[in-house]
């Protein structure tokens, strides 16, 4: 087998040991671990500088077992805990989060919305495909009113979270939003939310075929991306449109970028100082 050499760089975040993969066909999963490798070598990352933090469900086998790195699967619910844990006491490490909107928003809301206001420098990479998919495809927090699920066979009626604008409202640096279909701009805003400094967070809109799709009568990855590219708006552009023109739409782009004071460098300083008072 022939290897280019952009796959020989990119080869070394990757366990080839437990190919094939254990994601369903046509599932966006894929797309996201290339994606999540392409950012790191272009930002030339040695893996060893770099924990990957997860919790339970399809998504987070994008990290474990695939990454050939430091990673947590942790419980559910619990990766942004365990990843402020790791971040506290190595600060210096790159500290990223990839898992799903129920793992994240629905069993781990609190966490995700704390880690914002503190404002901690970890990295959250958010898989959203609008259900529990592992489980069987029940509703989420994110699941769009009027598809029914696994667990609301005739509908869902229940509001969706829109988790960019929570997560911007609780104070993060840094927030966007992309879907599979937008790769390259997936790729660099994955690379700036590495880079920055605080809280980072992409919410990544993933197609699910087997379970979400089963619902929406989209039961191919291709439906789905086209689906994703013909129904998303430029956040430039969505300024100018009502509520009701966005109403079903993705609106994808780099939502909010601020700069507010790290939390671990902070806890530094107050440590520091709390030391040099009880040593004079």
């Amino acid at each position: 087998m022939v290897i280019d050499k952009q796959e020989q760089r990119m080869i070394k975040y990757l366990r080839r040991e437990v190919l094939p993969t254990t994601f369903c066909q046509g599932c966006g999963c894929g797309t996201i671990l290339n994606a999540y490798v392409k950012a790191l070598d272009d930002l030339e990352i040695d893996p060893r500088e770099v924990v990957s933090v997860t919790g339970i469900g399809c998504s987070s086998w994008i990290p474990s077992p695939n990454f050939h790195g430091d990673t947590l699967h942790t419980t559910h619910g619990r990766a942004i805990a365990f990843a402020t844990g790791v971040k506290v006491m190595k600060p210096d490490m790159k500290v990223v989060v990839i898992a799903g909107d129920g793992d994240l928003i629905g069993i781990g809301g609190n966490h995700l919305m704390h880690a914002a206001r503190r404002n901690i420098g970890v990295t959250v990479f958010l898989v959203n495909n609008f259900v529990y998919g592992m489980t069987g495809g029940q509703s989420s927090p994110t699941t769009p009113m009027g598809i029914p699920t696994a667990s609301s066979p005739y509908k869902n009626i229940e509001s969706p979270f829109n988790i960019a604008e929570v997560v911007s409202a609780c104070g993060a640096n840094y927030v966007a939003r992309w879907t599979t279909y937008h790769v390259f701009s997936l790729v660099d805003s994955m690379k700036h939310a590495i880079q920055k400094k605080g809280f980072s967070f992409v919410e990544i809109i993933s197609q699910c075929p087997m379970n979400y799709g089963r619902y929406v009568k989209r039961r191919t990855g291709v439906e789905l991306l086209q689906y994703f590219k013909e129904n998303s708006i430029n956040v430039e552009k969505a300024k100018d449109m009502s509520e009701d023109e966005l109403n079903g739409k993705f609106v994808v782009g780099e939502l909010i970028e601020r700069n507010r004071r790290e939390f671990t460098e902070q806890l530094r300083v107050l440590n520091k100082k709390i030391i040099q008072k009880n040593l004079g």
